[in-house]
Order: structure tokens, then C-alpha cells, then sequence
């Protein structure tokens, strides 16, 4: 039986995520410019405790791992430019319908209800690219950008829980942050400018310690404690919660048929996440 602090600490981790997309809409820095300063920052908490334990080919897994991590950010953050903070988080975190579909194509065989839940969270996803699209282009490009990270986060995570087998969780977490920054700092300095603006550095610090080092950091050691479906379950938290902060902070209300997509991709997503089905 899991201890009480145990759920709490998942709890809490999902909590800190949660305010991502809220804390990035704070920033008008350019989205290279927050990611790479978001994982630099993080990087260096962990550099000084996980650096010694790094090995040959763990660093290898860790550090194309960085770079799929890398991309994800650069897309996602740069989508919440474009578009509404609750169609964005809830477009990146269809990453488990991705991980199953890669894991079909390298010969897993998935259930019935993951196929069920993916065209559930397809549909889901096109009335969201509807309701924005009524809104602007822009807001539909910035969806398709929330999606190419979901597909980058997915990358991530089946690199990860090969790579976790045989690393821990700090040493995993400092090399993979600092992989993701050394992939996003020369982009950060050709196609943007790498100093935000005064205004935007206590955000970018939130940003890197509360969804990051709490958040993510978290997420990534309940994975050790829990079984995976209820650590993916718990994820789901995460798209209300940021709805949740962007009504209360910006005043952002999904149009209807925005809001019964989002609806219809997490319980697609829910219902696709069977224990030992993908």
C-alpha cells in the first residue's frame, strides 16, 4: 500500500505542470528564448548532483532524448503564442495516443479500446482545430504546433523508460535537461534573441523550477512508484488545471465547440490508457 506523502507528491507534481502553459503566457520573450533559458536553468540544479554518474551509453540514449525534449518545448511554447492556453495544453498531452501508435509500429499490438480512444481524441482534436480556426489561422497553426510536440514529448518518454531502466532519476534528469538546452541555445541565438527582456526573468525562473524541477522532475520519479496507467491517468490533470489558471488569470473561455473537444480528447486518451493494454 502506497504511503499518503507518496500520492501527495503526485499530486502536487501534476499541480506544478499544470501551471506551464499559464506561466509561459506571462512571457513575451521569444518561445526559443524560454525553452532554452527553461531547461538551462533546470539543467544546472541537477548538473552538480547527477554529472559524476553518467555513462557511455546512457549519455547516448540521454542525449538524442534531449533533443526530441528539446523540440517539444520549442513547438508547444511557441503554439501557446498562437493559440488558447487550454487548446494548446490539451493538443501536447495527446502524447500517450502517440506512444501507442509508435509502439504498434515497432510490433507492439495494442487493444481495441486504444483504437476506440485514438478516434474518440481525433475527432476531439478536429472540433478544437474547428473552434479555433473560427477564431484565426494562427490559432489552428498553433495547434498543429501543440500536436508536433505531443509527437516530439512522445519520442521522448519511450526513450525515457528504456533509458530509466538503467540510470536514476537524477542523473537522467540532469543530462537530459542539459542535452535539451545544448539543442535549443544555438537555435535561441540564430532565430531569436537569447536575453528576455527584464520583465520576463523572474517568469522564465518560475517556469524552470515549478512545471520543470518540481513538475516534470516529479512526474519522472512517480513513474519509479507508480504503475505507469495511473501516473498517465494523473497526467490528465494537467489540461484542467491550465484551463483552469488561464480562465481565472486572463479571462480565456473555450468556445463551445472547443470545450466539447477538449472533452472528447481526454476521455479519449482516459479510455485508451488500459493497464497493460499498450
Amino acid at each position: 500500500m502506497r504511503k499518503s506523502w507518496e500520492w501527495l507528491a503526485l499530486f502536487l507534481g501534476v499541480g506544478a505542470v499544470s501551471w506551464g502553459g499559464p506561466l509561459v503566457r506571462c512571457t513575451s520573450a521569444p518561445a526559443l528564448t524560454v525553452a532554452a533559458w527553461r531547461m538551462l536553468l533546470s539543467a544546472a540544479i541537477f548538473l552538480p548532483f547527477g554529472l559524476r554518474s553518467w555513462r557511455g551509453k546512457e549519455v547516448r540514449s540521454a542525449i538524442i532524448a534531449g533533443a526530441l525534449l528539446a523540440a517539444h518545448f520549442a513547438f508547444w511554447i511557441q503554439s501557446l503564442r498562437l493559440t488558447s492556453v487550454a487548446s494548446s495544453v490539451v493538443l501536447v498531452n495527446t502524447n500517450p495516443l502517440f506512444v501507442g501508435l509508435f509502439s504498434w509500429l515497432l510490433g507492439e499490438v495494442p487493444s481495441r479500446s486504444f483504437w476506440i480512444g485514438v478516434a474518440i481524441s481525433l475527432v476531439g482534436m478536429v472540433l478544437i482545430g474547428l473552434g479555433d480556426f473560427s477564431l484565426s489561422s494562427a490559432a489552428l497553426l498553433g495547434d498543429v504546433l501543440a500536436v508536433l510536440g505531443a509527437l516530439a514529448a512522445s519520442g521522448y518518454l519511450l526513450l525515457g523508460r528504456s533509458a530509466r531502466k538503467t540510470i536514476s532519476l537524477i542523473p537522467y534528469a540532469s543530462l537530459t535537461y542539459f542535452s535539451a538546452a545544448l539543442f535549443l541555445w544555438p537555435a535561441a541565438l540564430a532565430f531569436a534573441s537569447p536575453l528576455p527582456q527584464s520583465s520576463d526573468w523572474l517568469w522564465i525562473v518560475l517556469i524552470a523550477l515549478i512545471p520543470q524541477v518540481l513538475g516534470h522532475t516529479t512526474l519522472n520519479w512517480a513513474l519509479g512508484r507508480f504503475p505507469a496507467f495511473a501516473v498517465a491517468v494523473s497526467i490528465l490533470g494537467e489540461p484542467i488545471g491550465a484551463a483552469l489558471w488561464a480562465f481565472l488569470l486572463f479571462g480565456e473561455k473555450p468556445h463551445p465547440v472547443q470545450g466539447v473537444g477538449m472533452a472528447l480528447v481526454i476521455f479519449g486518451i482516459l479510455g485508451s490508457l488500459r493497464p497493460n493494454k499498450i
